[in-house]
């Protein structure tokens, strides 16, 4: 009974940490200087993926939130310029478990006994990240960054799905207040 109870727990250990490593990370940032409303087009720049499927599905995710927004794309001549980078890389985990027998790290300090055993095993996952740039088409100046990162699938439709949330989250709150508070 003691060692089902323990592969449970060893399971929801697991779990718990699944969750936290496949959590999807959004981070945005702009010029604060920058007036937003004067910015209502754009054009695409530059996609920069190892994968050129994903040149199409990063540009539709992208297009589908700002068009969300009152944005227009036009072939030339943009209000503003985007470049987007897409790049994977390799994470690592490390799990362990501790079997419970010997009572743990201050059992023997405290007149316990028995001998505990510990367990670490690392797991390898790929990440998959998105970078966003809008950049004033006129001077060149960077005007807002968004980043989306999250866990990689061997299922590449999850993948698009988990890409085009990405992009709605990042641009969740686009365009930027600029008003001073």
């Amino acid at each position: 009974m003691r060692l089902q109870r323990m592969a449970v727990a060893l399971l929801g250990i697991m779990f718990l940490f699944a969750g936290i490593s496949a959590a999807q990370q959004v981070k945005t940032d702009y010029d604060r200087t920058a007036d937003f409303a004067q910015y209502k087009t754009y054009t695409w720049e530059h996609v920069k993926t190892k994968d050129p499927l994903f040149v199409d599905r990063i540009k539709n995710a992208v297009n589908a939130a700002l068009a969300a927004r009152g944005w227009t794309q036009v072939e030339t001549g943009g209000d503003v310029s985007i470049v987007a980078i897409q790049m994977t890389s390799n994470q690592e985990t490390l799990n362990t478990f501790y079997n419970g027998f010997g009572g743990g790290w201050g059992w023997r300090r405290f007149g316990g006994g028995g001998m505990g055993e510990a367990t670490t095993t690392t797991e390898t996952y790929r990440v998959g990240t998105l970078v966003v740039d809008l950049f004033d088409a006129k001077t060149k100046k960077l005007l807002w960054r968004g980043s989306s990162s999250d866990t990689l699938s061997n299922n590449s439709d999850k993948n698009i799905k988990n890409l085009d949330k990405g992009a709605e989250k990042m641009f969740k709150q686009f365009p930027p207040s600029t008003e001073k508070k």
